[in-house]
């Protein structure tokens, strides 16, 4: 039941809801990259935010650990006649031909680092991959959100899909347990399952060890703004900057 097989092909469907332009001009607020820079993305999924910032002119790099997630992903990029490269990588070992000035993680990403070793590996990376200046930007759902998510069943009945989602926490865990019905062209259903996990990562402990990666300027804010985080967020974004001279 490993996560984003099957789920890939219904992935756009049931994320039809999610406002990529708001999240894209917001990533692009946090990084404030210079036009027509390279932008690395970690967890790009089929590429809905790649494509955004493509189409502003960006140069786009976007890596997941989901062959799956990034197959549909070129064949988007593909389609929409854009250009930005895309590999199968782990966000915790992944590596870049040459530094950039961007790097982002969005959309759940780091949650899915269920570790503080996988976590730290990740900002080690990021660090090393960056250029002096450059700025890593990336978000979590907090654990006020994912706590309130616990012991709770989700469902959706569409027209050629029907999905049930159940969770359970699990210590610093949340365990989400998806079963999908997907009909077929001769109407019967297929039936599958996929397990997903997600850490409730404290915003302090981030911030630690994003200081002990050898970042600066480590900042936290509530929601989609750039006010300062509240215990109460379904979601916090952060941003980080690399010396310009590494210590």
């Amino acid at each position: 039941m490993a996560a984003y097989c099957d789920f890939a092909a219904l992935y756009d469907t049931l994320m039809d809801d999610v406002d990529y332009d708001a999240w894209a001009r917001h990533y692009a607020e946090l990084l404030s990259p210079a036009p027509k820079s390279r932008i690395f993305e970690l967890g790009c999924g089929t590429g809905n935010l790649t494509m955004k910032l493509a189409k502003m002119g960006f140069d786009l790099v976007g890596t997941d650990l989901s062959p799956e997630m990034i197959a549909f992903a070129q064949e988007k990029a593909r389609k929409a006649g854009l250009h930005p490269q895309f590999a199968v990588q782990d966000m915790t070992r992944f590596t870049s031909p040459r530094k950039v000035p961007s790097i982002f993680c969005s959309c759940d990403g780091i949650n899915y680092l269920t570790t503080l070793s996988q976590v730290k590996s990740c900002f080690f990376r990021v660090f090393e991959n960056l250029k002096p200046g450059g700025t890593f930007a990336f978000d979590i759902s907090t654990p006020h959100k994912l706590k309130s998510m616990a012991g709770q069943m989700y469902g959706e009945d569409r027209e050629n899909v029907t999905y049930l989602w159940l969770n359970e926490e699990k210590g610093d865990l949340l365990e989400m347990n998806l079963t999908f019905f997907v009909k077929q062209e001769n109407g019967l259903y297929k039936r599958f399952s996929e397990r997903h996990l997600q850490r409730m990562h404290k915003p302090e402990e981030l911030l630690q060890l994003l200081s002990e990666a050898g970042f600066a300027d480590c900042k936290a804010y509530s929601e989609y703004t750039l006010n300062p985080w509240t215990e109460t967020d379904d979601r916090i974004h952060f941003t980080a900057k690399k010396p310009q001279i590494s210590l």
